[in-house]
């Protein structure tokens, strides 16, 4: 039996038998862990205890009738049926634990803010939330792919979560697929045909209906990030940009809010998205500010900001980038599709220099690059709708 006492929580972690042999023992000694740390929680974490007897139990049993706040953890699925045949996981807080998955020698095919992505085998991928206590997260992220497969949109159909080291990872099925970047890299001569399927997919994802009251906002978030900029703006930039993100009409279909070559793969002459935390409802304005960023506005100073993260060179994301807004907007001239980059790019370069600002406070010359670009492109734009 080992123990820490971290932020007013006592966790005791309990290995191998809890049973007739040794169960006073255990509950002296857990008496007397807690006599010496009385204030706070008191978690037991059972990720290690392979069995627990009704000797055990019973020792659970006092001091759940003595801490206010008192739950186990990690509970294997044999320990755990034991607690719920007898009752206990419906009169305490009880939870089931979760197996363990390696991703050493796995390859790395995406990365975002929140999380890492990894093929684990040829069927499935594995997303691992950088956040130790991601819990929270990874229950949103299923429910939004549940929710767009209901929707229609071809989505990895998460189906386990678990433990990756000391972080928790959300697993997908994902038959032998590929991402479009890996394929437009390993097929050079089809790159348009791939192109046009990534285009395609982001066609029927803004095509897409949200039920009502399920997606987040997109445009009350980018309102959030121009208020949060208030302090940084001259005067009359800010009251001109919140005035034109205001002003965005009610949109009430899907985006994907993260939409790369990393996040749509292919197999069996089907596109599926992947990656779905940033799945919101909007303006598809929005979004293309988001891909504008990825592909271009990132790397602005530094290229290889937006190489590591595509995975790509920064000339053939540049390709991807215009091929993939002339197969958008087919039949549209090359002058309205600028027009339409330009004011995705007010959005944009709102998203990084707010960003830039709250994790990079040291970077200053790319802070005042963002600024200068945002007061630049503001001033030259009326409207952000198309």
């Amino acid at each position: 039996m080992r123990y820490t006492y971290e932020n007013e929580t006592l966790t005791v972690y309990l290995e191998g038998n809890f049973d007739t042999n040794n169960a006073d023992e255990i509950g002296g000694k857990l008496q007397e862990i807690r006599s010496e740390h009385p204030e706070g929680k008191f978690v037991i974490d059972a990720d290690q205890l392979s069995y627990i007897s009704s000797a055990g139990l019973r020792q659970i049993l006092r001091i759940r009738k003595k801490e206010a706040d008192f739950r186990i953890i990690n509970c294997s699925s044999e320990v755990y049926e034991i607690f719920q045949m007898t009752g206990f996981a419906e009169m305490m807080d009880i939870e089931k634990g979760y197996r363990h998955v390696s991703i050493e020698g796995c390859e790395k095919i995406g990365e975002g803010s929140n999380g890492i992505v990894y093929r684990i085998n040829p069927d499935t991928i594995i997303k691992v939330y950088k956040n130790s206590d991601a819990l929270d997260d990874i229950k949103r992220e299923r429910e939004l792919a549940k929710t767009a497969l209901v929707m229609g949109i071809n989505t990895a159909i998460p189906f386990d979560v678990v433990r990756v080291g000391d972080k928790y990872g959300s697993v997908f099925e994902l038959l032998s697929a590929k991402s479009i970047s890996k394929l437009i890299i390993e097929n050079p001569d089809d790159r348009d045909h791939y192109i046009r399927i990534f285009a395609d997919m982001l066609k029927e994802i803004h095509a897409t209906k949200a039920k009502e009251g399920v997606l987040p906002d997109a445009k009350q978030t980018v309102v959030k990030w121009v208020e949060w900029l208030e302090p940084h703006l001259p005067e009359d930039t800010y009251r001109k940009l919140h005035q034109m993100v205001s002003d965005i009409p009610e949109h009430h279909y899907v985006l994907h809010g993260d939409y790369h070559t990393n996040n749509v793969h292919y197999a069996d002459n089907e596109a599926i998205l992947i990656d779905m935390d940033t799945l919101a409802e909007g303006h598809p304005i929005i979004e293309f500010a988001s891909i504008y960023m990825a592909y271009r506005g990132y790397g602005e100073l530094d290229r290889r900001a937006v190489e590591d993260f595509l995975k790509i060179d920064w000339d053939l994301a540049g390709y991807i980038m215009d091929k993939l807004f002339e197969f958008y907007f087919e039949g549209k001239d090359r002058a309205f599709i600028d027009s339409v980059m330009d004011k995705a790019k007010v959005i944009g370069y709102t998203r990084g220099l707010r960003r830039t600002i709250k994790r990079n406070p040291d970077q200053s010359d790319l802070i005042a690059y963002y600024k200068e670009k945002l007061i630049e492109y503001v001033s030259k734009t009326d409207t952000l709708t198309y």
